[in-house]
C-alpha cells in the first residue's frame, strides 16, 4: 500500500490550514495545532485561515484557497499540508492531487502522537484499534492500485476481488482481532478495581484537559516518576499509585488519565474506553485546569464534554487550578480557595502549584476532610467562600 508521505517527518516544514465556520471554539491564531504539530516532530513554517459558510465539498476550503496554499508551499518548501479540521477521504484525496503534496488532517496527527507516545500494551493496542478504524475509511484516498482486480489462481483474495477489498477485509479482522484483546485487557483491570473495592480503597482520577499538569500534579502528590513535560499529550499510559493522607489516617489510590483535547476522534474516544474506566470508576475527580491558559473555560467545557461521553458526568469534582506560578501578579487570585460555577454547581476550588508546591498542603487537607467523610464537602459558602473576582 502506498502512501504519499515525505520520507523523513521530522522537522519537515508544514503548513498549517484552519477554516473558520462562525464556530465559537475556533482557534483563530493555529495554536494548538501548532502545539500539537511540534509534538508529532513536524516545524510548522506557515499558518493560513480562510472563513466559509460551509466546507467546499470537493477541497473543503476552495479551489482560490488552495492555489493560495499551493503557491505558499512552493515558496517555502513545505512538504505537507496540516488542516485543523477532520477531513473526509474525498477531500483529503482531491486536495492532494491540486497541491500534489501530502495533506493530513488533525485526526490524523492526533492519531499518530498516541502512537508514538503508548508504552503500555493497552496502550498500543487501543491506539491500534483506532488507527486501524481510521484508515479503514480512507482506502479510497490515493491509491490507483487498488482499483486493479487481484483474484484469480494463485492470487490471495476470492475470484475477482479487488485489492482495495482485500485491504479492507484485512483491516475488518485485525480491528476484530484487538477488540478481542482489549476485552481480555478490560477483564483484567475489572479483576484490579474489585480487589481494590474489597480493600475498601477510595479511588480518585486526575482528568483535565492535555498539558494543564496532571502529570506534573500526579508526581508532586504521590513522589512518583511519572513521565511530566510541557507538551500535549505526554501521557497516555494510566499510571495508579497509593497516596497516603496522614490528616486522614489512610491511603487512598491515585490515578493519571490521558488528557483530553478538542475534537478528540471519537474512535480515540471507543478505543480508550478501557483506560478512561478508571475516571468512570473513580469516587472523585479531580479536574486539573491550566489556570495560565487564556482558553481555560472552552478547555473546561471540553472536558465536562468528554466526562458526559464516558458516563463519568455525575461523578463529584474537585476544580485544581495549577499552574499559579504562571500568573501574573495582577491576576493571582485574592483566596487560593473558593467555588467555582461548573454546569449550575458551585464547586469547590483549589489554586496552585504542582511546580513549586504551593497549595499541595491545602489540597492534601481538603482531600483528607473528603475521605473521612466519604462525600464531599457542603458547598454552601462556608467551607468554600464564593471569590468571583479569584478567577483568572
Amino acid at each position: 500500500m502506498t502512501n504519499l508521505q515525505p520520507p523523513d517527518r521530522q522537522s519537515a516544514p508544514t503548513i498549517l490550514v484552519g477554516v473558520d465556520f462562525g464556530l465559537a471554539n475556533f482557534d483563530g491564531e493555529l495554536e494548538e495545532l501548532g502545539l500539537l504539530a511540534q509534538t508529532a516532530g513536524l516545524n510548522p513554517v506557515a499558518r493560513m485561515t480562510c472563513k466559509r459558510k460551509a466546507p467546499d465539498a470537493a477541497l473543503f476550503v476552495g479551489s482560490g484557497k488552495a492555489d493560495e496554499i499551493k503557491l505558499l508551499a512552493a515558496q517555502l518548501g513545505a512538504v505537507e499540508v496540516l488542516f485543523d479540521q477532520s477531513l473526509s477521504p474525498a477531500q483529503q484525496r482531491n486536495l492532494e492531487r491540486h497541491l500534489e503534496l501530502p495533506v493530513n488532517d488533525r485526526t490524523l496527527l492526533i492519531l499518530e502522537i498516541f502512537g508514538q507516545r503508548a508504552r503500555s500494551h493497552e496502550g498500543k493496542l487501543q491506539v491500534e484499534l483506532a488507527r486501524m478504524q481510521y484508515l479503514s475509511t480512507r482506502l479510497v484516498r490515493r491509491w490507483s492500485h487498488l482499483e486493479r482486480q487481484s483474484g484469480g489462481i494463485g492470487m490471495r483474495g476470492g475470484p475477482g476481488e479487488s485489492q482495495i477489498e482485500l485491504d479492507r477485509r484485512m483491516i475488518g479482522e485485525n480491528i476484530k482481532k484487538i477488540k478481542e484483546r482489549l476485552i481480555k485487557v478490560k477483564r483484567q483491570r475489572q479483576t484490579q478495581r474489585r480487589q481494590r473495592e474489597r480493600r475498601d480503597a477510595f479511588n480518585i482520577s486526575l482528568v483535565g484537559y492535555t498539558n494543564a499538569g496532571k502529570s506534573t500534579l500526579f508526581n508532586a502528590l504521590v513522589k512518583a516518576r511519572a513521565y511530566a513535560a510541557d507538551q500535549l499529550f505526554a501521557t497516555l499510559d494510566t499510571t495508579t499509585r497509593q497516596l497516603y493522607l496522614g490528616e486522614a489516617g489512610r491511603s487512598v489510590s491515585l490515578s493519571d488519565t490521558v488528557g483530553f483535547i478538542r475534537d478528540l476522534p471519537h474512535g480515540l474516544i471507543d478505543a480508550f474506553q478501557a483506560t478512561l474506566q478508571e475516571a468512570v470508576d473513580a469516587d472523585l475527580l479531580l479536574h486539573v485546569v491550566d489556570a495560565a491558559s487564556p482558553h481555560f473555560l472552552e478547555q473546561m467545557a471540553e472536558v465536562q464534554r468528554v466526562l458526559g461521553e464516558i458516563g463519568a458526568a455525575d461523578i463529584p469534582q474537585l476544580l485544581i487550578f495549577n499552574k499559579l506560578d504562571a500568573l501574573e501578579n495582577e491576576r493571582r487570585p485574592l483566596q487560593l480557595e473558593d467555588t467555582f460555577d461548573l454546569n449550575g454547581v458551585q464547586t469547590p476550588r483549589l489554586f496552585l502549584s504542582a511546580k513549586n508546591g504551593e497549595g499541595l498542603q491545602a489540597l492534601r487537607q481538603q482531600l483528607a476532610r473528603i475521605v473521612s467523610g466519604g462525600v464531599l464537602p457542603e458547598k454552601d459558602g462556608e467551607d468554600f467562600p464564593e471569590n468571583p473576582e479569584a478567577a483568572p
